[in-house]
């Protein structure tokens, strides 16, 4: 099979993913697709949204269109590592010790307002996150592919919440905000649930053993020289900012890279050009840089020096 044939799938794949997951969620086609981004990365998604507008619904679609396990998580101060992660219990039946797995051993997770845990509990997360793995009494116990998390936290109610340290926020490849539907797709949504519970009807339309090999198509996306020097500079750039204290990392830049491959190729292309990066570059860095208390104190987003950055960076030219 050329790779040309392989794009073609890819692309067909993340159309009927997209289709399915749309017989639920009404528009966000573009948070569809940069999920699909996500997942075709190995990557996780921080959603940073208010309650209430379909967040839980769409990891919920997703998950039923790959046909891949499901679990939610309700991230609390008083939860423990461990009932996240599994736990040892004696059997007296059998007369032995047996493994009970937690939530997290799942391929998609829902880790629902991921600030209200302790930092503790977010550190169990984070090993899971990056290395795809949990480790439960000096027993370690990989988890199932493919492998996602999909954490939510409201940026408005902060009171009785633990910020993600840098550190955690940096292992997010993507993050995403829904925002308030339009007043024409509120009406869609109302007649959508009216009778029914669409969920309920959705059928697994990618198998897993597919998705992983959709993956692997990912990596071999071509990105000319010219294109990786430009992703190189517009990291750079975020590290001399006079409004940003502490840049994009090494692996910020890695994730940026990762994503404009899946990003081309969702688009049916088997190389990365300039406008791919674009696409994909304010919801990978923005959440990986702080601002200076100068740019805080004048509400500066970070989306919007990520996009500042985006204008000033030259783009290269074809040859």
């Amino acid at each position: 099979m050329t790779q040309i044939d392989e794009i073609r799938q890819l692309q067909e794949a993340v159309r009927v993913v997209r289709q399915s997951v749309g017989k639920v969620i009404v528009g966000k086609e573009e948070v569809v697709e940069l999920l699909m981004v996500a997942l075709l990365c190995e990557g996780h998604v921080l959603f940073e949204d208010v309650p209430g507008i379909g967040k839980t619904m769409l990891a919920k679609s997703l998950a039923r269109s790959l046909g891949c396990s499901f679990q939610r998580i309700q991230f609390t101060p008083d939860l423990l590592p461990s009932d996240i992660t599994g736990i040892t219990y004696y059997n007296q039946k059998k007369g032995e010790f047996e493994f009970r797995p937690g939530p997290l051993l799942s391929q998609i997770v829902l880790a629902d307002e991921i600030n209200r845990a302790t930092p503790r509990t977010q550190s169990a997360l984070l090993e899971a996150m990056e290395e795809r793995q949990v480790s439960v009494e000096r027993e370690t116990i990989r988890l199932p592919r493919p492998f996602m998390v999909v954490a939510t936290q409201n940026p408005v109610e902060l009171e009785g919440t633990f910020p993600l340290p840098e550190a955690q926020l940096d292992r997010f490849l993507l993050r995403l905000r829904l925002h308030y539907p339009s007043k024409e797709e509120e009406r869609q949504i109302l007649q959508r649930f009216k009778e029914a519970q669409p969920l309920e009807e959705l059928k697994p339309v990618l198998s897993t053993e597919w998705l992983l090999k959709l993956q692997q198509i990912i990596r071999r996306i071509h990105v000319e020289p010219s294109v990786e020097s430009y992703i190189v500079e517009i990291v750079s750039a975020t590290r001399t900012h006079n409004n940003i204290e502490l840049g994009v990392s090494p692996r910020g830049t890695l994730a940026l890279y990762r994503a404009s491959q899946a990003y081309a190729a969702i688009q049916g292309r088997h190389y990365v050009i300039p406008d791919d990066v674009k696409q994909v570059a304010v919801s990978v860095l923005s959440h990986r840089m702080i601002a200076t208390s100068q740019s805080r104190l004048h509400g500066q987003l970070m989306e919007q020096i990520v996009e500042e950055i985006l204008h000033n960076v030259a783009v290269p030219v074809e040859s």
